[in-house]
């Protein structure tokens, strides 16, 4: 039985999240789990008059990609994906995941070797999306992998899906949009902060955050969505951060990880489980051991844990911060081929202070 909910999620993505407009070219990407959403995703692109380009993927390549590829591969970067990069005006990402763990066998350095290679279509992707001249967004269709992630039911967790990005209220773009108009009020504040600092269980840490703009996101390039995220100065980090949540990569956890950082860049780090994994990545490039994001999550329609970044990092209460790669229209400039984020739970004791005021205690704006 067709779920309405896909029609709908279809409509708000390709209306409101990318404002789709007569003329434009559309890159559609997704794996071919997603083919609900990807006919009503299809045939709202038409309905709004644009061009859509599909580009349709299946669960298992990258596994056969990285475990077969040789450095000539892994280094090669089609011309075809820098054109379309200069020329797309629209893309919509979408995750299906049919197993969660399909890359845990693979060498991180390989992949880690292949994100350089991409980075300048990356960058560039970043740099359109800074000038307005390109829009993006991601999402994600509800698949029985992703289910058991979350330790949910298929049922359950499409309601979870569904409930977060507010498909289950009578106008959502109404409702996103009363989001964005209540998060502007935090972004007001924080932008008038010169530094942040976060206390909480094993973490008190600085970092710098004057001169750089703030972000208000409501369902325009993630959704669902729910956070307001700026860069921080490269160098002026200090202090320490214990991550409440399991750090997630390419399928694989780190536990408990807890991060000390100097003048920007992380000088010591330790983890429960994965800690050979962690100081790889941090040793991935100049750039990964500096953040290049730092976020408040304010969707409090997710609350709880799913083993998702997309969700994950905008659970209400909580502050996510992403070693590597930073957005250019933050002002951070960090540049990495890594971008990680890892969140901190500030719901159960947890407070942030701008400039010494106390703003933020249990996991809410005071």
């Amino acid at each position: 039985m067709h779920d309405v909910r896909i029609d709908r999620l279809a409509q708000v993505l390709v209306r409101y999240s990318l404002d789709a407009q007569p003329g434009q070219l559309f890159r559609i990407v997704s794996p071919t789990a997603a083919s609900p959403l990807i006919k009503a995703v299809y045939r709202e692109a038409m309905l709004a008059g644009t061009n859509p380009l599909m580009r349709l993927t299946m669960d298992g390549l990258d596994e056969i990609f990285y475990k077969n590829a040789n450095g000539d591969q892994l280094d090669f970067v089609p011309q075809l994906a820098r054109d379309e990069i200069e020329t797309i005006d629209l893309h919509l990402s979408i995750i299906a995941d049919e197993n969660t763990r399909a890359l845990s066998g693979v060498d991180p350095k390989m992949v880690a070797r292949r994100r350089a290679a991409m980075s300048p279509v990356q960058k560039r992707m970043m740099e359109r999306s800074a000038n307005g001249d390109f829009r993006w967004c991601l999402t994600l269709f509800p698949t029985a992998a992703q289910a058991q992630e979350a330790d949910m039911s298929l049922s359950d967790y499409a309601d979870f899906v569904f409930k977060a990005g507010k498909l289950d209220q009578a106008d959502p773009v109404a409702a996103w949009q009363a989001q964005r108009a209540e998060q502007a009020g935090i972004v007001t504040r924080l932008e008038a902060a010169d530094h942040i600092r976060i206390v909480g269980p094993g973490t008190d840490l600085n970092y710098y955050v004057k001169g750089r703009s703030w972000v208000n996101c409501a369902g325009d390039r993630n959704f669902p969505d729910g956070e307001v995220f700026t860069g921080p100065h490269e160098q002026k980090t200090n202090g320490v951060i214990t991550y409440s949540f399991p750090a997630l990569y390419m399928g694989r956890e780190v536990t408990g990880v807890r991060l000390e950082f100097a003048e920007g860049k992380v000088v010591k780090a330790t983890a429960d489980k994965g800690e050979e994994l962690l100081h790889s990545l941090l040793d991935m490039d100049e750039g990964a051991r500096r953040l290049g994001e730092v976020a408040f999550g304010t969707n409090y329609g997710i609350q709880r844990f799913s083993r998702n970044i997309l969700f994950d990092e905008k659970i209400g209460g909580t502050v996510h911060l992403a070693l590597g790669a930073a957005y250019p229209e933050t002002g951070c400039h960090n540049q990495s081929a890594l971008h990680w984020d890892m969140i901190c739970d500030l719901r159960n004791g947890g407070e942030v202070f701008a400039d010494g005021q106390l703003i933020h205690k249990d996991g809410k704006f005071v």
